[in-house]
């Protein structure tokens, strides 16, 4: 009887801890350092084909946070609020941010389509329409080998993800806004995903007061809890979503609402970028943290229409890729909308 009552006693706690990791919160309230439930799909490392380049994909399961900030963390913006929980389905994520090794096989290996014209189901990645050259150094001085893929549009690096997914047989995108949070969160409910002392950035991130006004290789300063390199610093990276900065009042706070996602048009802007770059304070590289982009971030390209797969004025923004385990339908499919007669504003 005894052993029973134990037992009993231990599933319960077991299942409370469950229910608390899901919500992103420990019987504390601190951050929660506890692996994650047990997964079906694995990380992995992916080799695009026909070449020796390799990234690798950290599996992230599904769960249920709270997303935004709480109305009292230090430096909270008005758009980060109010808090609202939010239930993500597993997916894959990139270890680390999209690196020119990787985004140099897609753009360099043919030379740009000056069209913005594909076939809407493309049978091989080299019909997966693609940039031009640009005007100037791509790098903007801030090395190319190992470093992340910086200063491309959103219509850009969902290209990217279009071109990656007929090259692999894999559905690759652009994380939601919500996919991203979460896993920069890492099942934490604090300002960054090692807690609110920010003197501890410098362990985890390329920002300004470390970054030296540049990139620096990937993967060189230390994981979230779930392994995920850079989520702050080095470059912000785009989400899929279009920027609205009263957007979370639409969601219920008493019930999860299933991956939101607030989908990309026609428009060029505003959209969302994530985690702050190697020239952004501490502040602006809180998990909960959010920047929309800007018709001032291509504002010296001399081009009319302007491009659409360059930015002039944007050397802090890169990407980095998702994979969905099951997608969401409402993303089936989906592929970007721009082309050279988008508006601007």
């Amino acid at each position: 009887m005894r052993r029973l009552i134990q037992f009993s006693v231990a599933a319960g706690v077991g299942v409370l801890m469950l229910a608390l990791w899901r919500l992103g919160e420990s019987p504390e309230g601190g951050p929660v350092r506890a692996e994650p439930p047990a997964m079906k799909h694995k990380s992995y490392k992916q080799t695009i084909p026909d070449t020796k380049t390799t990234f690798e994909m950290i599996a992230i399961p599904g769960g249920t946070y709270k997303m935004g900030s709480p109305a009292g963390e230090k430096d909270r913006k008005d758009d980060e609020g109010p808090q609202h929980p939010v239930a993500i389905r597993p997916f894959w994520m990139g270890k680390c941010e999209v690196t020119w090794d990787e985004f140099d096989l897609f753009w360099r290996a043919h030379p740009g389509q000056k069209e913005d014209k594909e076939p809407e189901n493309p049978k091989n990645a080299d019909a997966v329409t693609r940039p031009t050259p640009p005007y100037a150094d791509e790098t903007f001085k801030k090395g190319r080998e190992g470093k992340p893929v910086l200063c491309i549009t959103q219509h850009t690096a969902m290209q990217y993800c279009r071109w990656l997914s007929v090259k692999t047989g894999k559905i690759y995108r652009l994380p939601t806004e919500a996919e991203w949070e979460y896993a920069c969160r890492a099942g934490t409910t604090t300002a960054y995903s090692f807690g609110d002392d920010p003197k501890k950035l410098g362990e985890y991130a390329w920002f300004a007061d470390n970054a030296d006004e540049k990139t620096h290789t990937v993967g060189t300063k230390k994981p979230n809890p779930w392994g995920l390199h850079d989520m702050y610093g080095n470059v912000c990276e785009w989400c899929l979503d279009h920027y609205d900065a009263k957007y979370y009042s639409r969601f219920p706070l008493d019930k999860p609402t299933l991956s939101p996602v607030l989908l990309p048009t026609e428009k060029r802007f505003p959209h969302v970028t994530r985690g702050g770059s190697w020239g952004d304070e501490a502040k602006d590289c809180r998990s909960a943290a959010r920047l929309s982009s800007e018709l001032d971030w291509m504002k010296q390209d001399p081009q009319r229409p302007r491009s659409i797969w360059w930015l002039t004025d944007a050397d802090f923004v890169g990407f980095r890729v998702v994979r969905p385990v099951e997608e969401q339908d409402n993303l089936k499919g989906l592929r970007s909308k721009i082309t050279r007669q988008s508006p601007v504003d």
